[in-house]
């Protein structure tokens, strides 16, 4: 039994990450800003700003050294235009897209072996002008994970970007990636070798 932490636990992404690792024999610590109940005994709940470093501190000096780290916080602003963009969007998306990705990787202690992943757009590469603060924190978000993959060199820890157009809750769409396919991919990453995953980017729209 692994113990891996799921931030952004109450998303669209995140029940059907939480239950497919809970359902794979780990632990699951799942973090959300919201109190949330889950119903399976491997899952611990835990309501937490992930935007207040002190208490993500405190959280991961009680877990000890986890297994991984699946993040999922989201969000979205844009707009049709690159005059439209403003700038309290971008204040927004560097908060929920960057600013808990860099608490929850820098307050947790991996343990060797471990997985961080996160979710990234295929606009990142290519960006629409009314989407410019949306992909350029993506884009963050990307350095920022392939950072730690690179501090991983050398063990049998991996940090992965896993790559969606959209992601699907309910009827498929074409290109877009079904939030269950998601949570499979996500389980997968613990019995694929650290040097196949270190620093790469998973393309699901394929």
């Amino acid at each position: 039994m692994k113990t891996i932490v799921v931030a952004g636990a109450g998303g669209a992404a995140g029940p059907p990450a939480v239950r497919a690792l809970a359902e794979a024999g780990h632990r699951v610590i799942a973090l959300d800003v919201r109190e949330t109940e889950w119903e399976h005994p491997n899952v611990v709940g835990k309501a937490i700003d992930l935007l207040d470093f002190d208490a993500v501190r405190a959280l991961a000096a009680g877990l000890g050294p986890v297994d991984g780290l699946v993040h999922l916080v989201g969000g979205w602003r844009g707009g049709r235009t690159f005059a439209e963009t403003k700038l309290a969007d971008w204040a927004f998306l560097h908060d929920m897209l960057i600013r808990t990705l860099q608490h929850t990787t820098l307050a947790l202690e991996f343990a060797d072996g471990a997985r961080v992943a996160i979710v990234s757009q295929t606009g990142v590469r290519h960006p629409g002008q009314g989407n410019a603060a949306y992909a350029a924190a993506k884009a963050a978000s990307e350095a920022w994970t392939l950072a730690l993959a690179d501090s991983f060199t050398g063990t049998r820890s991996a940090a992965v970007v896993l790559v969606v157009k959209a992601l699907a809750t309910g009827e498929p769409r074409p290109g877009w990636t079904p939030v269950d396919e998601l949570a499979s991919k996500i389980v997968e990453l613990w019995d694929t070798p650290a040097t196949e995953l270190n620093g790469t980017r998973l393309d699901l729209t394929v």
